[in-house]
């Protein structure tokens, strides 16, 4: 492994060490050392000890020795794991026929217009691709066509994806992977960082304020400013709400267009609405999605206002083999199919409402916990070593993660130094499943969050 690569994966939140190999059981030894041999650099496992599994359903995955394990970290089956109606729709298209964009698919047009109609009128086009990555690429080429510019703001520890385009506006991926001359970061909105006598809204203006006129000084315009709408890189924050309205006006005013990265925010995601933006009453020029589109399966979309990418496609040819073919697009229908029949959003908003008022009660007075955050089913817990000083504490951070996995509840870590509990299950968390982490939480948090060490 490479110096670069190792400092690279030294911030990776919960990553397996593999110099505990020998201490798993013989039949996960074997595989990783096979897996070791074949599989390409960068990639990781997660957890002291990793797990197998062999199914699923909901929010349960099964390992090999038909332990249940509670996933409250995945959010790419959003629906839950192996949900039947999907799993039938993609069997039943997959036994027709899969044909792409450059055939006529009613299935296709009928998808688009369901989804559309979740958005406001103004957002009517979509375009669809394989991968959140593919998605943000695309919107960020479409942005620099519209406005002329090259300039690109982010967040902080911001992830947009892993194309050579897109990585170098995702700060998160570490000093292996540079970021552009053209970008520049701006604070998450951590009301925390906010001036005295200020406000988060004229905090945040001022960040991209700033970070127009660096652009500028270095001969760069805006083209846009993207943020993912949970900011769950940066260590997850989701309220308050109403700043982005002065942050949209900044971005307009310096002819650049906000673009809503609604890969991990995105599907009632965070409980109260369909997608992160417009919990803040504003509208995006361009909005991205991915990973829950499909349930498992590699489809995701870009939607646009149509005075954005008009001219775009009149100048540009794209065609993406596989992004609107029909099995891909067959498991997207089924899964707002699943949306409609289960009221999705608001069994996300009650349960995520119960988990997080959960958590508040069990750490609120843990001299280790700094905050409980998030909306929806998805939730932060920042650890620290003093509430006072918030000095962040990963080790702690990691140990708990890990105690709740030898209890089979499956979270993970986020955050720029790694410190946030990052609680995230598929949208079929159900409130058997919100009691379950509670009580298992509670148990850990009683050994690790009210006792140094």
């Amino acid at each position: 492994m490479t110096s670069t690569l190792s400092r690279a994966l030294a911030h990776y939140p919960n990553r397996f060490d593999p110099g505990g190999l020998s201490e798993l059981p013989e039949h996960l030894q074997e595989t990783i050392r096979r897996r070791n041999k074949v599989l390409g650099p960068g990639y990781t496992l997660i957890y002291k000890e990793p797990v197998e599994f062999v199914s699923g359903h909901g929010a349960h995955l099964i390992d090999r020795d038909g332990n249940d394990y509670l996933d409250a970290y995945n959010n790419v089956p959003c629906v839950g794991h192996a949900h039947p109606h999907v799993a039938e729709a993609v069997s039943r298209q997959m036994a027709a026929v899969n044909t792409n964009t450059r055939y006529v698919q009613e299935s296709l047009v009928n998808y688009a217009e369901r989804l559309l109609a979740t958005f406001p009128e103004e957002l009517s086009k979509l375009s669809l691709a394989c991968s959140g990555s593919e998605a943000n690429d695309l919107a960020v080429r479409v942005a620099r066509f519209h406005t002329g510019g090259e300039g690109i703001i982010v967040t902080r520890w911001a992830y947009h994806g892993l194309t050579r385009e897109v990585a170098s506006f995702s700060p998160t991926l570490g000093t292996g992977s540079p970021l552009g001359p053209n970008v520049r970061l701006i604070d998450p909105p951590d009301p925390r960082l906010v001036a005295p006598g200020s406000t988060l809204a004229e905090h945040m203006r001022n960040q991209v304020r700033g970070a127009i006129d660096d652009l500028e000084r270095h001969g760069y315009r805006l083209a846009a400013l993207i943020t993912d709408c949970a900011y769950s890189s940066d260590g997850i924050f989701t309220d308050p709400v109403g700043y982005m309205k002065a942050v949209v006006e900044e971005v307009h005013a310096a002819g650049g267009v906000y673009i809503a990265d609604e890969v991990q925010s995105g599907f009632a995601r965070l409980g109260d609405s369909m997608w992160g933006f417009s919990r803040h009453g504003v509208l995006p020029d361009i909005v991205t999605m991915g990973k829950p589109m499909g349930n498992g399966l590699p489809i995701s979309g870009v939607v646009f206002r149509p005075e954005v990418c008009e001219e775009f496609g009149q100048n540009v040819r794209y065609f993406n083999t596989f992004g609107g073919s029909s099995i891909p697009v067959a498991a997207g229908a089924a899964v707002l199919d699943v949306f409609e029949n289960e009221n999705v959003q608001q069994r996300a908003l009650e349960n995520g409402t119960a988990l997080r008022t959960g958590l508040q009660e069990i750490t609120k007075d843990s001299p280790y916990v700094a905050e409980v955050r998030g909306s929806g089913l998805y939730v932060g817990v920042e650890l620290v070593k003093d509430r006072e000083t918030r000095e962040s504490d990963r080790s702690l951070t990691e140990d708990v993660i890990n105690d709740m996995r030898d209890r089979r509840i499956l979270i993970s870590g986020t955050g720029t130094a790694a410190n946030v509990l990052k609680i995230r299950p598929p949208l079929a968390f159900t409130s058997a499943d919100v009691t379950r982490f509670l009580e298992t939480f509670a148990e850990v948090a009683k050994d690790r969050l009210y006792q140094s060490g």
